[in-house]
């Protein structure tokens, strides 16, 4: 595993943490409710950081594996 493969993975995470902060705001901007906020923020990203943590786990794993 190379070092630039996992610091590419962590810069990606970082963006990745940092746009959810700004889709959960922009989700909370016009609700009226805590629900109006959460349940479609987690519809909206829970696939996201699924598909972001298979890639990760793909990078991240050993040649011999």
């Amino acid at each position: 595993m190379k070092i630039g493969t996992v610091i590419g993975v962590a810069v990606a995470l970082a963006i990745l943490g940092f746009g959810s902060v700004l889709v959960f705001e922009a989700f909370d901007r016009n609700s009226h409710s805590g629900s109006d906020t959460i349940r479609p923020f987690v519809i909206t990203m829970g696939p996201v950081w699924a598909l972001a943590m298979a890639a990760a786990v793909v990078l991240l794993r050993k040649r011999g594996d």
